[in-house]
């Protein structure tokens, strides 16, 4: 496993980090694909064996069962200071409640607490916030999380995506206030859809900000033949036919070239797809999600895929502009 600096932030994690929406609870769950604990703990288990010391999470996966089940494994299976784990604020966690979810300075510090509790643990590593909250002025927000990190319950603060002129402002912010700042952003990004090229990743190059893409597989489409049948999730995840069904036709020439160079290197095609993404310079990180235990050996063989320039270009070379999607 190889180990990076978070940003200009100390803090080392694993180039591959687990993604926990995976397991949580299927029952009752807006993630009815999810794993139960009992079939997700082999995946932490495996991760950690596999060097893997980065976490990622959120409180709304499962409605918070994500959160529990990940906090245990770490107390059955790791030591906790050798542990990065992080989670998500932002969407609501009690209905017909007008004050849960948001960034407000209340919603912050009450669902950092329950965070806190459901993981089991006494601090937070990486709190990142989901989404923008158009309802709260960012100056609220950023001042909430700053004090959280000064209470000691988190060690580091992110966030997750947004328009660049959002996260730039926030940065200034920070710096203009001495509040703690921004060390990652975890955009959607993967061969399928590259519009954080435009203004987000020149951003965090040039801010040192950490870069730990979400759904770097696609939602699974990049590790599959085109053609293959639709998995459970794909038909199950209403969230996943915001992302990709207005450009099936267009991405499928994409994957047919993953595809063909996973086959000339002799490798999975997510080794490929994701190797793509660990040789961009402005990535640190990529969170993979795991629900058969060869996705894990996948995630770690892509560490060692070293595309030619000739190869790169060929699987970037028919990609065409994007809607862009995956801020809501």
């Amino acid at each position: 496993m190889e180990y990076v600096n978070l940003g200009k932030s100390g803090l080392k994690v694993s180039k591959i980090c687990l993604g926990c929406m995976t397991y949580g609870n299927p029952q009752g769950s807006t993630h009815p694909w999810a794993l139960d604990e009992a079939a997700s703990l082999p995946f932490i288990k495996r991760a950690l064996e596999l060097g893997i010391n980065f976490f990622d999470t959120a409180n709304v996966y499962s409605n918070g069962a994500s959160e529990e089940i990940l906090g245990r494994a770490i107390r059955d299976f790791a030591k906790r200071d050798s542990i990065v784990v992080a989670t998500k604020v932002f969407n609501p966690m009690v209905k017909d409640d007008p004050n849960s979810g948001g960034l407000s300075r209340k919603a912050i510090f009450r669902e950092v607490d329950a965070s806190l509790k459901r993981l089991g643990t006494d601090y937070i590593d990486l709190y990142q916030i989901h989404r923008w909250d158009y309802m709260t002025p960012i100056e609220e927000t950023l001042e909430a999380l700053h004090d959280v990190v000064k209470s000691g319950r988190a060690r580091y603060i992110g966030a997750s995506s947004m328009h660049a002129w959002q996260f730039a402002k926030s940065l200034q912010l920070a710096n203009q206030h001495r509040w703690t700042r921004f060390v990652s952003m975890q955009p959607h990004y993967n061969l399928l859809y590259r519009e954080e090229e435009r203004e987000m990743l020149p951003l965090c190059a040039a801010e040192g900000i950490g870069v730990v893409p979400w759904s770097p597989l696609a939602r699974g489409r990049l590790a599959r033949n085109s053609q293959s049948k639709k998995t459970a999730r794909q038909q199950t995840d209403q969230y996943d036919k915001t992302l990709y069904q207005a450009t099936e036709d267009l991405d499928r020439q994409v994957i047919e070239r993953v595809a063909q160079i996973a086959k000339q290197h002799n490798v999975a095609q997510a080794q490929v797809a994701l190797g793509w993404l660990l040789q961009r310079e402005a990535i640190t990180a990529c969170i993979v999600g795991a629900s058969k235990l060869q996705h894990l050996d996948d995630a770690i063989g892509s560490l060692s895929v070293n595309l030619s320039p000739e190869e790169v270009r060929h699987l970037e070379e028919l990609y065409v502009p994007h809607r862009v999607v995956g801020f809501s």
